[in-house]
């Protein structure tokens, strides 16, 4: 008769109760509501959201262990309505067999659709069965408002090192669930591994497993040592990054915004950490692009040259060696002075030109290819600037009849644009000029 298989490291350590949980401190630490909800037994609807490896579907164990509900569980990638319709019979049976309550989990919560959201909503109101969901998508976007407002959510974060280390510790001693103690794992080693797994607990068992797993079938020492680890950890970590989820768009953001605040150090974290997270390269060229316009403007025109340029060079040498051309332009730009002056004078001239509508454009301005526009009086008036003293038509109105001057673009006391605004002042001066002249 042949040994029953055994079952992953991650699963057989999976904690049994919130004694064996770690992490979520600021959720499950004494005297917090979600704690004082599960060792209570009174317990709500709700979404847990947070990362890989956080114990999202262990905490839904432990919850229903603690309440003595039944348990159900499906993942939303592979059920269907028929799925939802099963588990819902099997929470009315229990119910009235039993008098007991249902938790239904939802794995991947984020992945049903309306259809399968609706289909389970009025056995939520009507208490028929306690949902729990686990996503690692921002249920804002993914879940139906209907459902989201009987739910409430908790946030799970990434585990700290220290406590991914205590994890691999009891992995590493315990008897019956754990390795035994059988191998041995020096504590800098420990630390090393539960600093790799990135905040995902689950990972870092894995890990764990696959590096017993090449000790004690090719080398049958008793020691994980460095280099050993190292072969391992370097097939099989990737950093957090959700190529469209919450984790890129909060990333982008923090790059924009070391580079619009100057921190060149912070800028070439954050490129980094997308580039090695698998982020397009060529999109965070194109960010840089924008970063560029919205950020230094005018203040450095050179800016937006140097991240034009650096896309090109992406473009012509491939990754990795364009990638440095990237980190080029995001010190630059880090570094640049700044203005957003032409960002907001787009942006209000924008607001101008849909809330007025069509204004007609003045006659002096209209194009005259034509002798017929030109004897309807297209382009009559116009004065040419560079017929003009010092090529400006002083006083010359340029925007809709009745719309009046507007002055969208207020350039800033930083880079170029201290010349610019001289220039512009100076050229306000000869308008009023030639306004006391016309009086």
């Amino acid at each position: 008769m042949s040994e029953e298989p055994r079952r992953p490291l991650a699963d057989s350590l999976r904690p049994r109760n919130l004694d064996e949980f770690y992490g979520q401190r600021h959720l499950l630490g004494e005297g917090k509501p979600l704690r004082q909800a599960v060792t209570s037994g009174q317990i709500h609807s709700m979404l847990l959201w947070g990362p890989p490896g956080t114990g999202k579907t262990t905490l839904a164990r432990i919850i229903a262990a603690q309440s003595g509900a039944q348990f159900l569980s499906i993942s939303a990638v592979l059920a269907g309505v028929r799925d939802i319709r099963s588990a819902v019979e099997k929470a009315k049976k229990f119910r009235a067999e039993q008098g007991g309550q249902t938790i239904f989990f939802v794995d991947e919560a984020h992945r049903f659709n309306k259809a399968q959201q609706d289909a389970f909503l009025p056995y939520v109101e009507d208490g028929t069965i306690t949902f729990i969901g686990a996503t690692t998508e921002n249920p804002s976007f993914e879940i139906n408002n209907a459902l989201l407002s009987r739910t409430r959510v908790y946030v799970l974060k990434a585990l700290d090192a220290s406590d991914i280390k205590q994890i691999v510790d009891r992995a590493l001693m315990e008897p019956e669930r754990g390795l035994g103690g059988n191998i041995a794992m020096a504590e800098e080693l420990r630390l090393h591994l539960a600093t790799a797994a990135d905040g995902d607990a689950r990972r870092a068992l894995n890990l764990l497993e696959i590096t017993a797993a090449l000790l004690s079938d090719e080398e049958g020492l008793a020691e994980i040592d460095a280099d050993l680890l190292e072969e391992v950890l370097a097939g099989g970590v990737s950093l957090r990054f959700d190529k469209g989820g919450d984790a890129f768009y909060d990333e982008i953001s923090a790059l924009h915004k070391s580079v619009r605040g100057s921190n060149p150090d912070a800028a070439l974290y954050w490129l980094t950490r997308m580039l090695e997270g698998g982020c397009h390269p060529p999109y965070l060229a194109r960010r840089l692009i924008r970063m560029a316009s919205e950020d230094i403007g005018n203040a450095d025109p050179r800016a937006l040259q140097i991240a034009t340029q650096a896309g090109q060079a992406f473009d012509r040498l491939g990754s990795p060696e364009g990638e440095l051309a990237l980190a080029q332009a995001a010190v630059y730009l880090a570094c640049a002075a700044k203005s957003d002056a032409v960002y907001r004078a787009f942006k209000a001239a924008r607001q101008d030109a849909r809330r007025l509508g069509s204004l007609e454009v003045p006659m002096h301005l209209r194009n005259a290819p034509t002798k017929l526009m030109s004897e309807l009086g297209h382009g009559a008036g116009y004065r040419h600037a560079h017929d003009e003293p010092g090529a400006y038509a002083a006083g010359e109105d340029y925007f809709p009849e009745g719309m009046g001057t507007k002055r969208y673009y207020q350039p800033v006391n930083r880079g170029l644009e201290i010349r610019i605004a001289e220039k512009l002042n100076t050229l306000r001066d000869l308008d009023c000029r030639q306004g006391n002249n016309k009086t």
